[in-house]
């Protein structure tokens, strides 16, 4: 079964899906839309989420099963609201969620919480993930079991307001002809719940090698981070934000530097899009979200799944979403 192109789930709304391959069994690990009628703005305000569900597939011809709330921000010390796109990450007998939050202060944090289960409930840790900020995290295990922790977005999730290295509330985005305020990636320590460093900054380049400039909006990072491997190269996909596509770079690497390819998804439905990209029995499939459910109401969205095929030369075929 390569084509589902529908919502997975109907009952709740749900987007920014993470999915993961864990005992032969997909799961997916999605943001949680609640409805409401707050304005949508710029700042993310219409994203009001307070928990997380677990989803799961036994196979892809299955019936997706909601697994019930595996975190609730009640459950967070730190937490004020804005419980955004979260990723999973098993290791050492242990699953690890990744999410981020606003915290007292209202700056975005980088949490995690473990359970012995991929379906949770999870426990999360006291404090947030010290040094962390922004969002969208995405954890990538790599071959020699090194831990790395993607994450960062503009606008709503804060990012252009940490370029000198601590939080300015008036911090803007780079001018057109700078570069990007690109992504961050911090090595994870062993335990997988703290940096074992710093942030450094990724740069992704294109076909001359020069560093791709904030103006570039077809192009340049936005938000939404998802390393995956593929003969061997690291792949680095993301969102544009402001011009609606999933696109990709490529490096060997997995901390970058990143060369510019080309788009993986066209605009779909809804402002936001926000994708992962998984193999499952030796066929990759991209997760993403759209608002299908909601007719375009951009905080009411739903989670799909389409096949993801490769050409030969390593390039990623371009996904019409509605064709």
């Amino acid at each position: 079964m390569a084509e589902q192109r529908r919502p997975l789930v109907s009952h709740i709304f749900t987007a920014d899906p993470s999915a993961h391959v864990f005992n032969d069994k997909i799961y997916v690990y999605p943001s949680h839309d609640l409805a409401h009628e707050g304005e949508d703005n710029d700042n993310g305000d219409e994203y009001l989420m307070e928990d997380y569900h677990v989803l799961s597939l036994d196979n892809l011809e299955a019936e997706c099963v909601d697994n019930g709330e595996a975190l609730h921000m009640k459950d967070v010390p730190w937490v004020s609201k804005q419980m955004w796109a979260p990723d999973v990450a098993y290791k050492n007998g242990t699953y690890y969620l990744y999410f981020p939050a606003r915290d007292k202060d209202g700056i975005f944090r980088i949490g995690v919480a473990t359970s012995d289960s991929p379906v949770g409930p999870f426990k999360a840790q006291e404090n947030y993930m010290q040094g962390t900020f922004s969002i969208d995290p995405a954890v990538f295990i790599d071959d020699d079991g090194r831990a790395y922790m993607y994450n960062g977005g503009l606008w709503g999730g804060q990012l252009e307001k940490w370029k000198t290295g601590s939080f300015d509330p008036n911090g803007g985005e780079n001018a057109p002809d700078e570069p990007e305020v690109g992504p961050m990636v911090g090595e994870l320590r062993d335990d997988m719940l703290e940096l074992k460093g710093s942030y450094e900054h990724i740069k992704i380049v294109d076909e001359n090698g020069v560093e791709l400039r904030a103006g570039d909006e077809d192009r340049r990072y936005f938000e939404d981070p998802w390393m995956h491997k593929y003969n061997g190269k690291y792949y680095f996909s993301y969102s544009t934000g402001t011009t609606h596509y999933l696109v990709y770079a490529v490096g060997d690497s997995p901390v970058g530097p990143f060369t510019y390819q080309g788009r993986i998804l066209e605009p779909v439905l809804g402002w936001t899009t926000h994708h992962s990209i998984v193999e499952y029995h030796g066929k990759w499939y991209l997760f993403y979200h759209d608002c299908e459910l909601s007719n375009g109401i951009n905080h009411r969205r739903n989670v799909k799944y389409t096949e993801l095929n490769y050409r030969e030369d390593g390039s990623i075929i371009t996904i019409e979403p509605y064709k």
